[in-house]
This record gives C-alpha cells, structure tokens and sequence, in this order.
C-alpha cells in the first residue's frame, strides 16, 4: 500500500483518497482475522466444556459379603397352585437370607409339600438351608422326613416312608433323598439302617452302604 499519501481529514478527502482509505483498513483487518476468528474459537469452545456436565463415575459394584440381608422371624410360606390348592407350607423360628450365596436358613424349620396326586411329605430339623429356587433343602440336627402312604399316578400303592438321620440332603426335582451319614429309613414296619443312603422316588429304590442293618416284619 501506498504510506505517503496525505493524512488530510476524511470529510475533505477526494474520493479516490477515501477509496484508498477503504483498502488499506480493510488490508489491515485481513492480516489480524485469521487470528480474531482463532480467539472466538477458543472461547466458544471454552464456553462448551464449562456447558456440558460432566459424566458421573458409575459407581463400584461392591462385592457381597456373606451377611444376611434379611431376617424372619416366627414365619409362614404358603405356596399355592393355579386351582388354588395349596402346594407346600414352611415354617420357622427364624429365616436368614445370603445374598452371595442366594441361600435361606431356617431355624427349627417344618415344611409339608403335597404331590400332584395330594400325597403329603413333611420334613423337620433343626436347621433347614434352602437354594434360590427351591430345588435342594439340606436338614441338619435331628432330620426327619416322612412320605405319607398313598398312590401314584398309575394307581400303585406307595408306602409310608421316614427317613431319619442328623444330616439330609433332598433334591425336589428329581426325587432324590441322600445322606453321607447314619441314617435311619423305615419302610411301612420295615426299618434300614446304614452309613449312607442314595433314594430316588421316581424309581422307588434305596441304595444303602457302611454298616447295614436290616429288620424285616413278616408279611
């Protein structure tokens, strides 16, 4: 640009002076733009970070301790079928649920079930620990589980059946009663006694192993 023009006032400048004017600001501003337009950059995107909240650290899943997350006391379960006939009741002095383990104990439990066919088996012991979805139960302390007699779907007699014993392990969903110590099973007036037993309902044999002892009454 030309520096040597006259820097007479712009209201008595010619036309062509005030066109040069025009060019030299405008030659001036182009040298700085670049550097105005990086500045309203820098605050817009200053302005953003301090608009946007800021994500929440999700917090630590804690890992569960063996502690029971709920108590019951002098409690009653019912569970009911779709007719409304009641399927199996358990009682007890108190309950205890684990969350890591998802398992109930109960106190001085008592539980009846009712087959399809309406044949009742109750159990008792001292303590009685259940999993989540009520398929196993293990009786400790003085475990009792008696079979009324009754008939199954095909119309055979089934016995009366107790097994005794201070530990009992039953699996509901397939009808199996074990233990791995001394245990007591009485058959109608028969009784069995051995170090261990494996019984499955389904196919009404008992297998007993140790020390057997067996006292059978005449028929």
């Amino acid at each position: 640009m030309n520096s040597s023009l006259p820097l007479e006032p712009l209201q008595n400048a010619t036309p062509r002076v005030v066109k040069m004017r025009v060019y030299q600001f405008w030659d001036q501003l182009s040298i700085y733009l670049p550097v105005l337009l990086m500045g309203l950059l820098a605050l817009a995107s200053y302005w953003l970070l301090r608009a946007t909240p800021i994500p929440e650290t999700p917090p630590e899943e804690r890992e569960l301790s063996h502690e029971p997350d709920y108590y019951m006391q002098r409690f009653s379960v019912k569970v009911f079928d779709a007719n409304g006939r009641i399927m199996s009741e358990v009682f007890g002095a108190e309950g205890r649920h684990y969350p890591d383990t998802d398992m109930l104990e109960i106190d001085k439990a008592r539980i009846r079930k009712y087959s399809p066919e309406g044949q009742l088996t109750t159990a008792t012991a001292h303590r009685v620990t259940s999993n989540g979805d009520s398929t196993e139960f293990i009786l400790e302390g003085d475990a009792i589980v008696i079979r009324q007699a009754g008939k199954n779907a095909a119309g055979k007699r089934l016995p009366r059946l107790e097994f005794h014993g201070e530990y009992l392990r039953v699996l509901t969903k397939w009808d199996i009663l074990s233990s791995d110590q001394p245990v007591l099973l009485i058959r109608d007036n028969d009784q069995m006694r051995a170090d261990s037993l494996f019984y499955r309902g389904d196919r009404q044999s008992a297998v007993l192993k140790g020390r057997v002892q067996v006292q059978m009454q005449p028929r």
